[in-house]
């Protein structure tokens, strides 16, 4: 009965209709023409992923800027440190040492030194207004004897501070390190006298003293000056007002050095005063690091968010642009 309906004119109809159908619904979901090979895939340009992506990677770009500039920054700054203990290596090698006269040259010019520093209102760098009795003391030819200009090392591990100390506070000096206030003694050490060390904060570029307000009590900083390393423990930390006016003299009993810099952070409204008085002897740990190439800066981990954005913004793009061709269904004739 059912060999005789199919083998019907209407039957056979049906029968190639229904096979007909269960093709169609093979094909379709598949996208596959039966008998042909695979449609290739069509890439195309896709605009608008690209500008999306690219916005995500200026914007990845953007939020990097101040860890790239710092890194760099500190880069540049570790660089001059170690080229300045290879020459400090190299002179005390010399005989007689060099050095023993440029620390009795830079200890008659504190000696000749009426030191003092005026935190003048709404101004965002102290002014020195010490006066040299001994007029054949330039200051600027004084601990220059580095190609680099460098007159010294500021350490403070327990802050990340590994900086360089230049003469003046010139804005060229504190974009760079460390600026040893003019009018104030040396840094290199004698009961009587009191050096000041300022650098910028908050710079987008540059660490520098950002993390001075981080200081405490008890801390360790040293400066290393020509063969020599002065060890100084925080005992003050001060902040004071814009309409303050305070002059920093020296105590006729204490060897101090005072780190000075701007607060609060991108506001500069105050002043931070982190003093610190000598350590006699000098820590056996602080000689060691005193030699130690800066450490500074670390790895780079903005290469690899920076890898990885880019890396992921080509994958989408990629993907964004492949095309799979829109296949129609052919029928089976029988």
């Amino acid at each position: 009965m059912v060999n005789s309906c199919l083998q019907s004119p209407f039957g056979y109809i049906i029968s190639e209709a229904m096979e007909t159908d269960s093709n169609i619904e093979t094909i379709a979901p598949t996208g596959k023409r039966p008998g042909l090979p695979p449609a290739p895939v069509v890439w195309r340009f896709p605009w608008l992923s690209f500008v999306s992506s690219l916005i995500i990677v200026a914007g990845v770009c953007v939020f990097l800027y101040p860890h790239v500039a710092s890194w760099f920054s500190q880069k540049e700054q570790s660089r001059v440190i170690a080229l300045t203990q290879e020459i400090t290596e190299q002179n005390e090698k010399k005989k007689p040492n060099p050095y023993v006269a440029l620390l009795e040259q830079a200890r008659k010019y504190n000696e000749a030194l009426a030191s003092g520093v005026k935190l003048e209102a709404d101004a965002n760098v102290p002014k020195g207004y010490g006066n040299n009795s001994n007029q054949t003391l330039n200051y600027q030819d004084i601990l220059s004897g580095n190609k680099e200009g460098v007159m010294g090392r500021l350490h403070y591990a327990k802050l990340e501070i590994d900086l360089p100390i230049y003469h003046g506070t010139s804005e060229a000096t504190l974009l760079k390190g460390v600026g040893h206030l003019e009018g104030t003694s040396l840094p290199v050490g004698g009961t009587g006298q009191r050096s000041v060390l300022t650098a910028h904060r908050g710079l987008p570029e540059s660490t520098l003293f950002t993390h001075l307000d981080k200081a405490k009590k008890g801390d360790i900083f040293t400066i290393s000056v020509l063969d020599q390393v002065f060890s100084y423990q925080v005992i003050d930390i001060i902040t004071i007002e814009p309409s303050d006016t305070e002059v920093l003299f020296a105590d006729p009993e204490k060897d101090l050095v005072t780190l000075i810099t701007c607060t609060p952070l991108g506001i500069n409204t105050q002043r931070i005063l982190v003093t610190g008085e000598r350590v006699i002897p000098t820590p056996q740990s602080e000689l060691d690091d005193a030699k130690k190439a800066p450490d500074l800066p670390g790895f780079p981990w903005w290469i690899v968010i920076l890898l990885v954005t880019v890396t992921g913004a080509g994958i989408y793009i990629w993907r964004s642009g492949r095309q799979n061709p829109s296949t129609k269904p052919t029928q089976t004739q029988g």
